[in-house]
């Protein structure tokens, strides 16, 4: 008799190698990643997580004000989206045979629509690069024509489609020809009008509030936007995989401005719960009835985990709990009074520029100080990189107060926060009590802060 093969044991797995985790990424994934959290003592060892937190194996708590870059809207292992997954995995559905209808997809299409009633049809997908290729592709068919605009310094995904609208040359350079699409300065009208003159533009896609800087649209631009690109038969897109589903205090950041209505919309990230990608590109009736014109081009545009059942499932969750907990509520309040508390120290520090956004969705920039003293190693810091300052921040946060954060793009003097959208008052209290430490320091002129950022200068000149 055959001895029996042992199953897949994850536990077991994870506690003869989980150590390894720094020195696998370094042979086998991205080098320079764990090169990069070990320069900037951010080579930690989490255990576990849950909401807001994660905690060490010497059971030290950290708070969360980064979310995964907003993927844990409710946080991590939020117990009515672990059910439901539970849940969807106990009735062994007849998953993605391709040849049926199932109803998950149709609910939480339905679901979503509600939010959105100008618009009429769904497409799922996986990730937010995926919903702005969906939407890239709609509006080039729906229109007829070849050309997307897009404003500087946005970003929109690293797939090829959607890194054509990417505003950061960084994250650009070494992969062209990408394709012929042309970006205007955010809020700029009469670029935009001198595009769409020329005939051939599709539509623009734009972010509510830019993640990289957080920096809304000025009040009015998309509504008058979407007025000239529809008087050149051209369409509005709204990518709202960070700003959406409640991060600025509204369900979408667009509908913080009367009267717009995008044509095309991109939603991912938090749909997902934190556990199953899932993306979704929702739009018109017209645009969906065009794409999808005959039954010969019924797969004209498909992907092949699109729908799944899990991704259905935990986008079903997410919403329920947006409605039942009044997640969008508490992103308004909560944003609100961590705004107000951080703006309110912008004149007691020089080296403080701004505090910015909308919701749980805040910008706090740095800018160059009055004093003698604090003004040269300002200087320092610039000559190196701009951007150096801002992570400076970010390391003690870390190291001394136990807060993840993020500076909010390359060169960039801003720090994002974009916490789980179920942080209340003591989480503010948290923040804000570290943040005037770590000001305090900066501002005193010495101490373990100044000297991280000449490693840091260090650092920069060795990789010019």
């Amino acid at each position: 008799m055959k001895d029996e093969q042992p199953g897949f044991d994850l536990a077991r797995l994870l506690a003869e190698r989980g150590s390894e985790r720094y020195e696998l990424h370094t042979r086998h994934l991205n080098h320079q990643l764990p090169r990069m959290l070990h320069t900037l003592g951010f080579d930690k060892v989490y255990e576990r997580a849950e909401g807001a937190h994660f905690w060490d194996a010497e059971g030290n708590d950290y708070l969360d004000m980064l979310a995964g870059f907003g993927v844990m809207g409710l946080g991590r292992h939020h117990p009515v989206v672990r059910k439901a997954l539970h849940d969807v995995l106990d009735a062994s559905l007849a998953d993605l045979t391709r040849f049926d209808c199932q109803p998950l997809p149709g609910l939480l299409a339905e679901k979503l629509l509600a939010h959105s009633p100008h618009l009429d049809r769904v497409f799922f997908g996986n990730s937010g690069t995926e919903a702005v290729e969906t939407a890239l592709k709609f509006a080039r068919y729906a229109t007829g024509k070849p050309r997307i605009l897009y404003c500087e310094h946005a970003f929109h995904g690293l797939t090829t489609g959607s890194l054509s609208v990417n505003g950061e040359k960084g994250f650009r350079d070494g992969f062209a020809p990408l394709l012929p699409d042309t970006a205007i300065r955010l809020g700029d009208l009469d670029a935009l009008h001198r595009e769409l003159k020329r005939g051939d533009v599709a539509g623009l896609v734009v972010e509510p509030i830019q993640g990289k800087g957080v920096h809304a649209t000025p009040p009015g631009f998309l509504k008058e936007a979407q007025e000239l690109l529809h008087q050149h038969k051209a369409l509005l897109i709204v990518d709202e995989v960070q700003t959406g589903l409640g991060r600025t205090g509204d369900f979408y950041a667009y509908q913080h401005e009367e009267g717009v209505e995008p044509d095309l919309l991109c939603v991912a990230k938090a749909l997902s719960g934190g556990y199953v990608p899932v993306s979704a590109t929702l739009g018109t009736e017209r645009i969906f009835r065009r794409v999808y014109s005959s039954m010969d081009r019924v797969l004209v545009h498909s992907a092949s985990f699109g729908s799944n059942a899990q991704a259905m499932a935990a986008g079903l969750a997410v919403l329920t709990v947006m409605e039942q907990d009044q997640i969008v509520a508490n992103a308004r309040r909560t944003g609100d009074l961590l705004r107000e508390r951080l703006a309110a120290l912008v004149d007691r520090y020089e080296l403080l520029h701004e505090v910015r956004g909308r919701g749980l969705m805040i910008g706090i920039e740095f800018g160059r100080p009055s004093s003698l003293k604090l003004r040269s190693r300002w200087t320092m810091l610039q000559a190196a990189r701009k951007g150096l300052f801002a992570q400076m921040v970010v390391v003690p946060l870390l190291q001394k107060h136990r807060i993840l954060t993020q500076v909010s793009g390359d060169h960039l003097e801003v720090i994002k926060l974009i916490p789980p959208l179920i942080i209340g008052e003591p989480e503010v209290d948290r923040f804000v009590t570290a943040f005037t430490a770590v000001m305090d320091d900066a501002h005193s002129g010495g101490g373990l802060m100044w000297d991280f950022g000449r490693t840091l200068v260090k650092q920069a000149v060795a990789n010019r």
